[in-house]
């Protein structure tokens, strides 16, 4: 008796997207017909043409990601879904989103080649605000990652600074200098090693590639990045 009490009951639950009853929160018609595989940049997860491996501005000007994956575009009806993930919030939509990148054919390698695992941090002002990091939440459900990787602690984010939001490509990208540092216990395990940041939305990339220079400047050999949605 007092284990069925303790055991949280799974109760019928409607899908998000098309309302379809009984489902997980996106159920998997939705999954098949909104997040189909696109080609992608492999170092900044842009859509291009199949067959091409780097759009001309990584081309013309590397990114400090080694490789960066993209599970879906920032379009209906994946913005809505991160939207209440963070403001809603409903931190219970971090394991059905984490897994669209279950469906990424390179994923698992990009994952299993990574020392370390390191969500993005959120400034301590707009965590309090918060009350969690979306990112270490995506983090934790992300298919196929062993606890020990992750590391929370590690990356940290002392500085807040006006919203990107409103800010156009080249004012995000210097609104983000020098934004995130490495903690000093860190480094030494950090020097030499591949480190995967995990995101939830990449726009134009600003915050992720502050991330990845504070990493190098640390000592890091190579640096990817995962996210679930990139702004096309």
């Amino acid at each position: 008796m007092l284990r069925r009490m303790l055991t949280p009951l799974r109760l019928p639950s409607q899908c998000l997207v098309c309302h379809r009853w009984p489902a997980e929160p996106v159920c998997a018609p939705c999954v098949t017909r909104f997040a189909r595989a696109r080609w992608r940049c492999e170092r900044c997860a842009l859509p291009v043409p199949d067959g091409v491996a780097r759009c001309g501005a990584c081309v013309a000007r590397p990114p400090p990601l080694d490789r960066c994956m993209a599970a879906v575009d920032y379009a209906f009806p994946w913005s809505p879904l991160l939207s209440r993930l963070k403001f809603a919030p409903d931190p219970g939509l971090a394991a059905p989103l984490a897994a669209l990148w279950g469906a990424l054919p390179d994923a698992p390698a990009l994952v299993n080649a990574a020392d370390w695992v390191l969500p993005m941090p959120l400034a301590p002002q707009r965590l309090a605000e918060r009350g969690f990091n979306q990112s270490l939440m995506l983090a934790r459900a992300l298919p196929g990652l062993a606890n020990a990787k992750l590391k929370a602690e590690w990356l940290w984010r002392p500085v807040q600074r006006a919203p990107q939001s409103a800010l156009s490509r080249e004012d995000r990208l210097r609104n983000m200098a020098g934004v995130f540092a490495v903690r000093p216990e860190a480094r030494e395990r950090l020097s030499g090693t591949t480190v995967l940041l995990v995101d939830d939305v990449m726009t134009t990339g600003a915050s992720v590639y502050a991330a990845a220079d504070a990493l190098r400047r640390a000592g890091v050999a190579r640096v990817t990045a995962l996210v679930v949605a990139r702004t096309p």
